[in-house]
């Protein structure tokens, strides 16, 4: 695995080596943070889950050196909640398997969880590293910034104030009508994270276990499913803590499917566990709303929601038994809607957003540059006669903006009659006529319809 991965600092020029963040393999359970009883119910369900096993093969299950196992194997084993059933030349090829006493225990920590997994860090742990490997500690520079949004043809202007709102770490509220880029321009923003950062399987606060990595979210580096070393015994010890997965920063999209649930805390009623809600999946990295406006839950209550995490850097997340934890709120929030900051109703939530950045019409050189990608894409020979025909002749004609969205539209209907008819696609006056009936005019008729209804 490459260590060398740097990660630039601001206020601070000097990079820090990914290598210097990884906590070393715990060797004793004051290390790892870990009662021992609690190690104990954890292994009895991998037993109880998996049958016989090796004491190799429960390290690399829990995610844990050989040596800190065997002080647990051997205790159990003392207190007869282990068999072993077979012999091997090594401690580390010793087979176990559950004595009756054993199963009846297992059954116990399964009542109380269900939790079958790498061996959980602590919450003081996991808020320390959040703080150590801070989004704030990287700079986004303008040619990275530059070369990110390369395909997207925005103005400098929009791309001076992205680089600023991305590195100032605040709230960045993007909108403009449907159609201007919003949702793409996000995206294409979260492409911009560079660094990397040590997510955990799992974080124990108190008795209560929650499930954080998801490989929906975090993208492991190549490499890098595990910090923890792949050789033999005495090599895993010296290794670093393989309850931590290097990954990307990482970035957490949510759109009209975003619910106020979705934000806490989720308590599994069957298996007993929470899940992270998705603010803390998203530390150390972007949190993109998009569509806001569209949930089912009112715009005023989710905006509410974050008001004390923007202001303070901190959330507060509840438990199923009334304790509450304290997370630091190491994310950019990225909103994107079609509501001007004037339409939010909520002062307080605007005053605390840091950057507040209109999207529209686009330069028509803008336009036709998106135009070129959107035929290369297709397959299509770019023709400028049909380019200026769709800038100044049809658009002009029908009081339409020029939209960033607009050119993928016109081409991908193209593309999609040549398909049908068994043609080449073409990029011309006819074809783009043709596109521009079966969409365009639908669509300022529907428009014209919902602006006459009374």
């Amino acid at each position: 695995m490459d260590m060398t991965d740097l990660t630039p600092g601001r206020g601070n020029p000097e990079a820090v080596p990914l290598a210097n963040q990884i906590p070393s393999a715990p060797l004793t359970l004051e290390a790892s943070g870990l009662r021992r009883q609690f190690l104990v119910d954890l292994l009895l369900k991998h037993f109880y889950q998996g049958g016989e096993m090796a004491a190799v093969s429960l390290s690399e299950r829990l995610r844990l050196p050989l040596s800190l196992l065997m002080q647990v194997l051997d205790f159990m084993r003392v207190v007869r909640l282990l068999d072993v059933p077979q012999r091997g030349s090594f401690d580390a090829d010793i087979r176990y398997g559950l004595s009756d006493a054993g199963r009846a225990r297992a059954g116990e920590a399964l009542e109380r969880n269900r939790y079958v997994g790498p061996a959980p860090v602590t919450w003081a742990h996991y808020c320390e590293q959040v703080r150590r490997q801070s989004l704030s500690m990287y700079q986004i520079r303008r040619e990275d910034l530059e070369q990110a949004l390369a395909t997207l043809a925005i103005d400098e202007s929009l791309t001076e104030q992205l680089g600023a709102a991305l590195n100032s770490g605040r709230g960045i509220y993007l909108h403009g009508p449907a159609g201007s880029g919003k949702t793409t321009l996000a995206e294409y923003l979260a492409r911009c994270l560079g660094g990397s950062v040590l997510i955990p399987h799992a974080v124990l606060a108190g008795e209560d276990i929650i499930q954080l990595f998801d490989p929906l979210v975090h993208r492991v580096q190549p490499g890098c499913s595990a910090v923890v070393s792949s050789g033999p015994s005495l090599e895993r010890d010296r290794g670093g803590d393989g309850r931590w997965v290097v990954c990307d920063r990482p970035a957490v999209f949510a759109g009209g499917e975003l619910t106020l649930s979705m934000v806490e805390l989720q308590l599994d009623p069957v298996n007993r566990y929470y899940t992270a809600p998705l603010q803390m999946k998203a530390n150390n990295g972007l949190f993109i709303i998009d569509d806001l406006g569209r949930q089912k839950v009112p715009a005023r209550e989710l905006l509410n929601r974050w008001i004390v995490p923007l202001d303070r850097r901190v959330d507060f997340l509840g438990l199923h038994g009334g304790a509450k934890l304290e997370l630091p709120f190491d994310v950019q929030l990225i909103f994107s809607s079609n509501l001007l900051p004037s339409q939010l109703d909520d002062a307080a939530f605007v005053r605390r957003l840091g950057y507040r950045i209109a999207m529209g019409a686009i330069s028509p050189q803008s336009y036709r540059e998106l135009l070129a990608l959107a035929c290369r894409r297709e397959g299509l020979a770019y023709d400028e006669v049909a380019a200026r025909y769709l800038v100044e002749v049809l658009h002009p004609r029908s009081s339409l903006p020029l939209l960033a969205s607009h050119p993928f539209d016109v081409i991908a209907r193209i593309g999609d009659r040549a398909r049908y008819l068994g043609e080449v696609p073409q990029l011309n006056q006819a074809s783009i006529d043709w596109a521009w009936r079966t969409f365009f005019d639908t669509y300022l008729s529907s428009a014209t319809q919902m602006e006459l209804q009374p």
